[in-house]
């Protein structure tokens, strides 16, 4: 496994200018604890002191889990009929758009697992490549065809009521991209997660991920995840990472807590 510490090739003028368009989304999911240095403070302190102590999550989150863990199997439906979906950026994911824009994807037929409002699918469709957003919550997927239905893209994409982990797709993929999808999900499903993805995915095809959020906290969703989480469940599915790397491109209130990752399956071990 090859790691990075950084986006070699992402543009530092890209990489360092966040649209103020994004200033709303600040806050989600993780609230902006000890990301940045303290400006007020001239800078002198190291970043790495500035990471120092416990998470906090915004009202939404807490409100947002009790819907989830009461139990129901219908905890997600609920959070979105009451708009309590924190993880929700309301725009496309910024690492997606750039992948997107520089033709870093993977062409062929692509699913976004959890794709709730759809942005991220909207963002990846394009006549040379096909994607599903799925989703278990039925008013998810209606707020996303309410927002796509009318665009120019709209042939190249298409959303899906569906479990995850109960769904047979008619064909393989060739990209699966998974984003607050592993850390919503209970961490002893992983490895039912991975031989999933294991099963969707083309031998030749590739798995991002972005990994979030990397924290010390207990409970969830968000349940805290570490690239050794993804390595445990992924591993034995057959599948290795070609590159992970911190996501320079997060929103402000991920940075330092969020990495992104490209998996393959280790073809070598068939030869072996």
């Amino acid at each position: 496994m090859r790691v990075l510490s950084s986006f070699s090739w992402v543009p530092l003028s890209l990489a360092s200018s966040t649209p103020k368009t994004a200033a709303p989304y600040m806050q989600l999911w993780i609230g902006a604890t000890n990301l940045r240095m303290d400006e007020k403070r001239g800078g002198k302190e190291p970043l790495a002191k500035e990471r120092e102590g416990s998470v906090r999550f915004k009202p939404e989150v807490h409100q947002m889990q009790q819907l989830v863990t009461t139990g129901t199997s219908g905890g997600w439906e609920n959070c979105w009929e009451q708009g309590l979906t924190p993880w929700d950026l309301g725009r496309p994911t910024p690492i997606i758009l750039h992948l997107h824009q520089t033709g870093a994807l993977p062409k062929g037929r692509a699913l976004v697992p959890g794709c709730g409002s759809g942005y991220d699918v909207v963002a990846m469709a394009c006549s040379e490549r096909y994607v599903v957003g799925l989703d278990v919550s039925h008013t998810a997927i209606e707020k996303a065809i309410e927002l796509s239905s009318s665009l120019p893209n709209s042939s190249y994409f298409t959303f899906l009521k569906a479990d995850f982990f109960t769904w047979h797709p008619p064909e393989l993929f060739d990209l699966i991209f998974d984003y607050t999808f592993f850390c919503a999900i209970k961490p002893e499903m992983r490895s039912k997660w991975a031989c999933k993805v294991q099963e969707m995915l083309k031998p030749d095809g590739e798995l991002l991920t972005l990994i979030f959020p990397i924290s010390d906290h207990v409970g969830g969703p968000p349940y805290k995840v570490s690239v050794s989480d993804y390595e445990e469940a992924l591993h034995p599915m057959g599948f290795k990472a070609v590159t992970i790397v911190d996501n320079e491109l997060a929103i402000e209130a991920r940075k330092g807590r969020e990495k992104f990752g490209r998996w393959r399956r280790d073809t070598t071990q068939s030869l072996i």
